[in-house]
């Protein structure tokens, strides 16, 4: 349990912090299909079937990976992990976002709230240097071979995430804490001291739910992508977002100003909470 005031910054993954979708990085490559292809044949089945996109794209990455004779265990995905790429600064950014909230009093706490694969985004460069990932998950066997969904995270699951950051219910087993009424100033990490950065569409119930609870919602987009720029201003005329940004992480471009600038404003107003005890 945090000890000083927390803020959270929460991130969608693809797209937000890596381009294009993990799988589309090395596990599609290594069965020998493209990306099209493979996505196709995946929402094609969807929505012949009126089922979630999210679980039939596991199946299909099971199935695909059996039909090319490839190995696809626990170990496999999270070796997956290790050729997906970053935006800009993504590498040095968790670390360096959490050092500038030190030196205001805050700790601050980053999550993964993806509809991608859990262990892939372990497997990745930056697995191991935030605070938890939510995301889809298999049930593996006594070989570590996947044999049934664990956890299946689409775009208005997710926002069951931001209440268990908020309550600082972690513990995906425990459905008695997240669900526990506690007051929200007695609340681990208070909505307004969230920051919620997404890349489109799936992202808006999370982007809504962050903003309208007096947090700060940020769309993205990769640099030099037209239709991401034109999606991430629309969620601003929508009124679903503060703000939009080229995804560069890096030291002084926009998108460090505009964060550092949110945690700066949640810094004053615990600072004034604290002299009002």
């Amino acid at each position: 349990m945090p000890r000083r005031p927390t803020i959270a910054l929460a991130y969608d993954f693809d797209g937000t912090l890596s381009p294009g979708s993990m799988q589309e990085h090395s596990f599609i490559p290594e069965i020998g299909e493209d990306k099209e292809t493979f996505w196709q044949r995946s929402n094609e089945e969807a929505a012949r079937l009126g089922a979630d996109r999210t679980l039939i794209y596991m199946h299909h990455m099971v199935r695909a990976a059996e039909n090319a004779d490839k190995p696809f265990t626990r170990a496999d995905i999270r070796r997956h992990g290790e050729s997906v790429s970053f935006f800009p600064g993504v590498e040095d950014w968790f670390g360096r976002i959490r050092a500038y909230g030190d030196e205001r009093g805050l700790e601050v706490t980053h999550f993964i709230i993806s509809s991608g694969l859990r262990e892939m985004i372990l497997g990745t460069a930056i697995g191991d240097k935030v605070t938890d990932v939510f995301a889809c998950d298999f049930k593996y066997d006594a070989n570590q071979v996947p044999v049934w969904p664990a956890l299946a995270v689409n775009y208005t699951t997710k926002t069951q995430f931001l209440f268990r950051i908020n309550k600082w219910a972690l513990d995906l087993s425990d459905d008695r804490a997240v669900n526990a009424y506690t007051p929200e100033d007695e609340r681990p990490v208070p909505f307004r001291n969230m920051i919620f950065l997404g890349d489109g569409e799936t992202d808006v119930p999370c982007m809504r739910t962050v903003k309208a609870s007096g947090g700060v919602s940020i769309a993205v987009y990769a640099p030099g992508d037209e239709k991401g720029e034109r999606t991430a201003q629309g969620l601003i005329a929508q009124n679903r977002v503060h703000a939009a940004r080229i995804a560069d992480y890096t030291e002084g471009s926009a998108l460090d100003g505009y964060v550092k600038a949110a945690i700066d404003r949640m810094a004053a107003v615990e600072k004034l909470k604290a002299l009002e005890g």
